[in-house]
């Protein structure tokens, strides 16, 4: 069990690495703020009585459903809140002007989400998902930290408790495993 010292130390030590990821994701400061300071608390309501080892995973992957929550928010609020005025035509002789008709012929941007890509996206990411929790514990931890925490051999080594080596070896152990899982699937980059 962690120690409320334990846990606070552990929590000032990936603050400023979870700030960066998760203003990385949503490019605003106040959000990534806000994700971060809620993912903390999460991992201390709901985790804090962990052992310390286990701390590192779970608040990773309390930080990745933050980020994902705050996604969700995003475009249900974008998709429930565009005023009329957007949709609007700039001619004032166009006449009346009817909302369904400014919508069928709106320019829809190339980047632009199309239900197909969300859904083949959705079925990746619970493959690579999947894939990851079928790794034996090392190697998902070595892959994690060096890949999705962008930590250095070192500081992985440190953080795991083994050598520099190991770190290697299971993260090559890792890629290959999620290769070849992938591949299976069809998946490929």
């Amino acid at each position: 069990m962690a120690t409320p010292k334990e846990l606070s130390d552990f929590l000032k030590e990936v603050e400023k690495r979870a700030f960066k990821r998760a203003l990385y994701h949503v490019r605003n400061d106040e959000s990534a703020f806000d994700i971060v300071q809620d993912s903390m608390m999460r991992l201390a309501e709901n985790y804090g009585d962990k052992p310390v080892e286990e701390l590192p995973l779970l608040f990773q992957r309390i930080l990745s459903n933050a980020t994902m929550d705050w996604f969700r928010r995003q475009k249900v609020q974008n998709a429930l809140f565009s005023p009329f005025s957007d949709f609007q035509s700039q001619d004032e002789d166009a006449g009346e002007f009817d909302i369904l008709e400014a919508i069928s012929v709106a320019n829809v941007p190339p980047e632009f989400d199309n239900p197909q890509s969300n859904h083949e996206r959705a079925q990746t990411l619970r493959v690579i998902e999947d894939a990851l929790l079928k790794l034996p514990l090392r190697q998902r931890e070595a892959f994690l930290l060096r890949y999705w925490e962008d930590m250095g051999v070192a500081e992985t080594a440190s953080t795991m408790g083994c050598s520099e080596g190991s770190v290697k070896t299971h993260c090559f152990r890792a890629i290959q495993t999620l290769a070849k899982t992938l591949t299976a699937r069809g998946i490929s980059s």
